[in-house]
């Protein structure tokens, strides 16, 4: 990776994209062995900086960082000086003074890691770990290594796969991200939600538009739902939840549509029986747990190259 920080998709070329996927898999392969702790960042200091609740994204970048036997500083906002008014800038310098040398940042205004990162407030790599409706790149890198692993044909390149991503488009971070990632790779990606949830300007962003989900399913090689970001919404964006479920939820009906090799996604945390049923998410097609499982791998790769580490490593040993 030539820089420093990983802020936006935008940020990466093809060849960087797959150098980050090269090295997760290289780690799944020396952590599937004996050894499932490395010593690569012993003695580095890692922060998550969480302005945001989170679960899977924090515990995440934790588990990531400890098997790469960094140390970790877990901040949340709640509770902390920021609640008592503490700027951006004023937190970022107390955990740099702190030790901290990379800092995983979410805040809910776009561009707050792109400002931390520029700003020249502290010296440490930044990592957006998603920042408002604007990008969460590390969610579409674990999304590409789950489709890259399930499409071995495609390691080098996605073109001929089709992906739909459906939902909640308006709200979603993960479905702009995942839109650049994934046709930076090749791939053909359509969204796919009622117009109320797509962003203005959508028509300019590199995808197709569909409406409709039916007529989608069986052209899609992966389909990934988007949960509704209800807590965003200040006004009403479909008639009823039973109304968009019915019409954009993959419930148990829908799952016949799907290629018998289609796989589907969710970036979780899931509101089964809305954007997804039960017997979708829990169906042998799903590959929602090797998501998370892969976002360890992938968190791991990213603090790997920007704290460091070389290429990906070709001797089975990460120093």
């Amino acid at each position: 990776m030539h820089s420093p920080h990983l802020l936006s998709i935008n940020d990466l070329s093809k060849v960087e994209i797959l150098e980050i996927l090269d090295t997760a898999r290289e780690l799944a392969r020396i952590t599937d062995g004996s050894m499932k702790k490395l010593p690569t960042l012993r003695g580095r200091t890692v922060v998550n900086l969480f302005f945001e609740d989170s679960t899977r994204t924090r515990l995440s970048f934790e588990a990531a960082a400890k098997r790469l036997s960094a140390d970790v500083i877990n901040f949340s906002a709640k509770g902390s000086s920021v609640s008592k008014g503490e700027s951006l800038k004023d937190t970022a310098q107390t955990l740099e003074a702190m030790g901290a040398e990379l800092i995983i940042i979410r805040h809910s205004s776009s561009g707050a890691a792109q400002r931390l990162a520029e700003s020249g407030w502290v010296k440490s790599h930044i990592v957006n770990a998603g920042d408002g409706m604007h990008e969460h790149p590390t969610q579409a890198l674990l999304d590409a290594f789950t489709i890259r692993n399930h499409f071995p044909e495609h390691d080098r390149d996605f073109t001929g796969l089709r992906i739909g991503i459906v939902g909640d488009i308006l709200h979603s971070r993960v479905a702009r991200s995942n839109a650049l990632l994934l046709t930076a790779l090749g791939a053909k990606v359509v969204f796919i939600a009622p117009p109320t949830l797509l962003p203005v300007g959508v028509e300019k962003w590199p995808v197709e538009i569909s409406y409709n989900l039916d007529q989608e399913l069986s052209t899609l090689d992966a389909v990934m739902m988007l949960r509704v970001q209800s807590e965003r919404m200040s006004d009403a964006f479909f008639p009823t939840e039973r109304e968009y479920a019915r019409d954009f939820g993959l419930g148990t009906q829908r799952l016949k549509a799907l290629k018998p090799q289609a796989i589907i996604m969710h970036p979780g945390p899931m509101n089964r029986g809305l954007e997804i049923s039960a017997a979708s998410a829990d169906s042998p097609q799903s590959v929602i747990l090797e998501q998370v499982a892969n976002g360890v791998l992938v968190r791991m790769a990213v603090l790997y190259l920007l704290m460091g580490g070389a290429s990906v490593p070709t001797e089975g040993v990460l120093v």
